[in-house]
């Protein structure tokens, strides 16, 4: 199975993690697929940078997204914008096509009311 993961990297005390697409089996900073963004925990502003593409393309063929992955894929908001992608398109997808509406600016329209007669 092929996953999103961070893999560490930085020095001692001052870590800093690519975001990786690997497959499960391989270490933590071991062989990997493709580097997709970087994470740095320390960092107040800018600390994390996602390909929002190559993450929605990997996620699309399979991958999953490790837990913390997935907390800062949701972070960046990729998740909600995915979600929000897919489920717009599946809506318009499943809509049925609209008919060509007929001309009702010559009908009369027509009181309910018993007492309006005439």
């Amino acid at each position: 199975m092929v996953r999103i993961r961070l893999r560490r990297i930085g020095r001692k005390k001052a870590p800093v993690y690519r975001i990786v697409v690997a497959d499960s089996q391989s270490p933590r900073d071991g062989k990997f697929i493709e580097i997709i963004g970087q994470y740095a925990p320390r960092q107040s502003e800018g600390g994390l940078n996602i390909e929002e593409d190559r993450a929605n393309y990997w996620m699309n063929v399979g991958a999953q997204p490790s837990d913390t992955v997935r907390s800062l894929l949701r972070r960046a908001g990729i998740l909600k914008r995915r979600h929000e992608t897919r489920t717009g398109r599946l809506v318009t997808s499943k809509a049925p096509v609209a008919a060509e509406q007929p001309d009702l600016s010559n009908v009369i329209p027509i009181s309910e009311d018993p007492s309006a007669e005439g």
